[in-house]
């Protein structure tokens, strides 16, 4: 293991531990803002976007409140490791339970859906200000993000203390442009900066 990946796995367990103590009000309170506050993103065409699961920040209030501004919303489909496919998301009536306790839609996949996001939001455990993400471990979004159209904003969803000065980078990052928090909303990153 190399001293990222250890530093990585620290900061995992500190920041879920974290995530665990807060209240059901308090995430409740979070997913709200959080689904009032996409109003800034101003999206009208293809989302990916994401169901949160645990302690994760969001709801599917986001995702409708994404649908009910005009946006067409894309959820990944997980497989085996390597690269999400991405499912057009037509409501919470339209989900079905799949790996890893998610929920995907139980449409058809839609072929290079990354060609087609404008923005992409993705579920992250911290952020820092220069655009780093620290993910769960698993490598799908690291192996997604690719992708992503190069005029594609790439938005970190965590809560608002997970805005974090500096975390640990691996070559194989890729640097968010913004995040989105409940309490503070849209902010932009330095995506652009590296050390």
């Amino acid at each position: 293991m190399t001293t990222g990946e250890w530093d990585k796995q620290a900061w995992r367990a500190e920041l879920l531990a974290r995530r665990a103590a807060v209240s059901a009000e308090e995430r409740m309170a979070e997913a709200a803002a959080l689904a009032a506050g996409v109003t800034a993103l101003h999206a009208d065409g293809w989302v990916c976007a994401y169901v949160p699961v645990g302690s994760e920040p969001g709801s599917l209030a986001l995702l409708d409140a994404l649908r009910a501004g005009g946006a067409r919303v894309l959820l990944p489909v997980t497989g085996p490791p390597g690269p999400l496919a991405w499912a057009e998301y037509l409501g919470g009536d339209r989900l079905r339970r799949a790996r890893y306790g998610l929920l995907e839609p139980d449409g058809p996949t839609i072929p290079d859906a990354l060609d087609l996001a404008e923005l992409i939001l993705i579920p992250a455990l911290a952020v820092d200000r220069r655009g780093v993400r620290l993910g769960r471990g698993a490598g799908y979004y690291d192996r997604t993000l690719h992708a992503a159209r190069p005029d594609a904003r790439l938005i970190a969803v965590v809560r608002d203390d997970e805005l974090v000065d500096h975390l640990p980078e691996e070559p194989h990052d890729h640097r968010m442009g913004w995040v989105l928090t409940p309490h503070h909303g849209l902010r932009r990153l330095e995506a652009d900066t590296h050390d």
